[in-house]
C-alpha cells in the first residue's frame, strides 16, 4: 500500500503525518506489516532485488499524477 500524499485511510491508519509504504506478508496464517518512509529503502520478500528508496516511490506517483492533470 503506498499513501504518496499522506493522506490514508484514517479509520484504518490514525492519522498519519508523513507519506508511507507498507508492506504486508502472509507469516504463518498472519499478515505482518513493515512501513517505510522517506530515506527509507525498500525491503521486499517478494522482490528481494528491489533497490529503491519510499521518496522514490511516492515522487513517481507525484510526477504521474502532474502529467495526468496536464492532458
Amino acid at each position: 500500500m503506498v499513501d504518496y500524499l499522506a493522506l490514508g485511510a484514517r479509520k484504518f491508519l490514525g492519522n498519519p503525518k508523513q507519506p508511507r509504504i507498507s508492506i504486508y506478508c502472509l507469516v504463518e496464517y498472519e499478515y505482518q506489516v513493515t512501513q517505510f518512509r522517506a530515506t527509507d529503502h525498500i525491503q521486499s520478500p517478494t522482490f528481494p532485488n528491489l533497490n529503491v528508496t519510499a521518496q522514490q516511490i511516492f515522487q513517481a506517483g507525484i510526477n504521474r499524477a502532474d502529467s495526468s492533470n496536464r492532458q
